[in-house]
């Protein structure tokens, strides 16, 4: 399981959210090999006012992705790199521009279709 929550300027992103999505997804699918239609993305986009990063251009994105644990070390630097590799060209970004955080929590933490997330049986890999 991974979600992830995109914060950035609405006046930036609003109308390349699917886009967005898209080459996120990608890299999941690449890095970590969720299954396709594993995509749970939100937008939190903000005001010019109320994103305040002053040494970051109007473009900067800030990724958040909610896990189980279980991934190593190694396929999460892979995630990272391939999301640089993937979103920084294809939406013309300077990599100060991208900020990327893995938070990971014990399934048992996670409740999902009515069980905690250790009960669950998955048809993707969480130990990578």
């Amino acid at each position: 399981m991974a979600q992830i929550k995109v914060y950035g300027r609405r006046s930036a992103w609003a109308d390349r959210r699917g886009e967005l999505s898209d080459l996120l997804h990608a890299s999941l699918r690449a890095a970590w090999r969720l299954p396709d239609g594993k995509r749970f993305h939100r937008f939190l986009l903000l005001d010019d006012g109320d994103l305040v990063a002053p040494m970051r251009g109007d473009r900067y994105l800030i990724v958040e992705i909610l896990c189980f644990t279980g991934r190593s070390d190694e396929a999460k630097r892979g995630l990272v790199r391939d999301l640089y590799a993937r979103l920084v060209p294809a939406l013309a970004l300077d990599p100060a521009d991208l900020e990327i955080t893995i938070v990971d929590v014990p399934p048992v933490n996670w409740g999902i279709r009515g069980v905690p997330a250790d009960e669950l049986s998955l048809d993707y890999p969480v130990e990578l």
